[in-house]
This record gives C-alpha cells, sequence and structure tokens, in this order.
C-alpha cells in the first residue's frame, strides 16, 4: 500500500480537465502553479493516487485537481519536449512486435526527448537495460533530464554516440529500435549488435525511408520484414450523441520490423539440374493466324 501513496520527488499525473494535463514532480515545501490557483505539493504528499487536491487560494480560487500515477502512455504525450513523438498506440506495437519485456536488453538510436526511451525503460525493468545514443546535445540533456524526472535512471543509460559510424561494443543485444532520419545507413552496422532471432524496427515518418531501410534490410539477410501505420481515432460518448471526434492524427509515422537470421543455401530444394532443361515441340501442332493447324 506504501507504494500507492504519494512521496516526495514522485512524479503525478496532475489534471484540471480535458485539455489542461501536467507532469510534475512533487517537492516538499514547493507548489506548482496555474492561471487556476496554486497547488501545494505538501498538501499531496501521503495521499494515494487518485486522490484530488484543491487550488489555493481556497476563497478565490479552490479549482479540483486530479492526481494521478502516470502511465507509460503520459510519459509520452506530456513529458517536456521540443521534438517529434512516438504516440503510445506506435509505442505499444513496438512492443509488442519486439518482444521487449522485463530483462531485455534494448539499443535505441535517436533518443529525442526521451519519450520512447521512458516507455522502453518502464517494460524493461527490473532487470534489462535501455542504450539510448543521440548526436544532437539538446536532445541528450532533454532525454536525460526526462528519464530521471520518470526514476528510471538505473534502468536507462542515454550518451553520446553515431550509430551509424561508432563501434557502440554491445553484443547479444535482445531489440534495436532507430528513430533517426537515415536508418538504412545503419542496418548493416547495428546488425552484430543483435543476437540470433533478435528484433529491429525503424521508426520513419516519411514512406521514402521505409522504402530504403527495407531494402537494407533485405541486402543484410534479414527476415520477417513488414511495415506497418496506425491510425488512432477517439469517440465522444454523450447521451443523446455518440460520434467520433472531429479532430484526429491521421498519420504519425511508419514502423517497419525485421529479426536477424543466420541463412543458409538450401542443399537439397536449390540443387541446379546437370543439363540444361528445355522442353521438345516435336508432333505438337502448330496453328496460323486463321486457326488452321500447320503440318
Amino acid at each position: 500500500m506504501e507504494d500507492d501513496l504519494i512521496k516526495p520527488n514522485d512524479l503525478i499525473y496532475l489534471i484540471l480537465d480535458t485539455r489542461r494535463r501536467w507532469l510534475v514532480k512533487v517537492e516538499e515545501g514547493r507548489e506548482f502553479q496555474t492561471h487556476k490557483g496554486t497547488v501545494k505539493f505538501d498538501d499531496v504528499i501521503g495521499k494515494p493516487f487518485g486522490s484530488v487536491v484543491f487550488s489555493q487560494p481556497y476563497e478565490s480560487q479552490g479549482y479540483k485537481f486530479y492526481v494521478l500515477k502516470p502511465l507509460p502512455s503520459d510519459y509520452v504525450i506530456y513529458m517536456s519536449r521540443k521534438t517529434q513523438i512516438i504516440y503510445p498506440e506506435d509505442a505499444g506495437l513496438i512492443l509488442m512486435y519486439t518482444g521487449i519485456s522485463p530483462g531485455s536488453v534494448v539499443i535505441e538510436a535517436g533518443c529525442g526527448s526521451g519519450a520512447l526511451t521512458c516507455i522502453l525503460g518502464t517494460y524493461v525493468r527490473p532487470n534489462g537495460h535501455i542504450f539510448s545514443y543521440d548526436v544532437r546535445k539538446q536532445s541528450l540533456r532533454k532525454a536525460k533530464n526526462n528519464v530521471l524526472k520518470a526514476g528510471l535512471s538505473d534502468f536507462v543509460s542515454i550518451e553520446y554516440g553515431d550509430i551509424v559510424i561508432d563501434d557502440l561494443g554491445h553484443e547479444n543485444v535482445d531489440s534495436i529500435v532507430l528513430d533517426m532520419p537515415q536508418p538504412w545507413m545503419a542496418i548493416e552496422k547495428v546488425k552484430q549488435y543483435l543476437k540470433l532471432s533478435g528484433t529491429l524496427v525503424s521508426f520513419s515518418p516519411a514512406i521514402e525511408q521505409v522504402k530504403k531501410t527495407t531494402l537494407a534490410l533485405r541486402e543484410n539477410a534479414f527476415y520477417e520484414i513488414n511495415t506497418y501505420e496506425l491510425i488512432k481515432r477517439k469517440f465522444q460518448v454523450k447521451s443523446n450523441a455518440t460520434h467520433p471526434e472531429v479532430r484526429m492524427i491521421g498519420h504519425t509515422g511508419y514502423m517497419t520490423f525485421a529479426r536477424k537470421i543466420q541463412d543458409m543455401k538450401n542443399p537439397y530444394r536449390e540443387r541446379k539440374p546437370k543439363q540444361k532443361e528445355y522442353v521438345k515441340l516435336n508432333g505438337m501442332p502448330f496453328r496460323d493466324e486463321n486457326g488452321s493447324i500447320i503440318k
């Protein structure tokens, strides 16, 4: 039950209404200011997740805020970021189709703001690890800060590294996640890090990237190469009018999955005949353009 009580330095999902939501860190003696009043963190500490707190001053503000335990999807949508994110539905497909689970060792290339990194770090606990690399110093700073806020520093390492040219020194990795502008350039390099039957996924916003990546995967003898796009539609449910929401995200990106295998030629079914095969036409009737048999 103690895990369900809010403690100092916990991350909370603070909700005012359907549009105003925040992912904030609870700190003793401090407060979170909004245009609807101030939430005192000391009023939150010791309460169970799922409670409500009222903004101060009570007489002039007194608005109700819900305090929930953040889900991995909340990390993605509401964490601090400046780069394009991978949405929860895409992250879910990545987890299912790569097999990333508790104990998995994963390489991520292109951490961005650390949104997907935090989701992956959540799922590999308690014995797995995410090794995340990026060449953009701003992204590295932002991702490290977000991983720290999420309490995942023991399960995630974020370092500067160019996965295309650097030797990262990994071996027998369970999965590789690529979120970079030119993923096809990394395929040959990252193959050496993967264990046999290990999985690879590349997230790309444009179909031209998918084509080049797929060709590179084929050239490097990957197997089970498939590309998917997900579209999620939310519904408004009312007593007298239930219908899809008017606005929606029509496209997030394409996800290309593949698996590493140890391929070899089939010595039984791929044997070539000793002599060239041909069909004898002797005695077969031929017809002219009018349909008459030529003798």
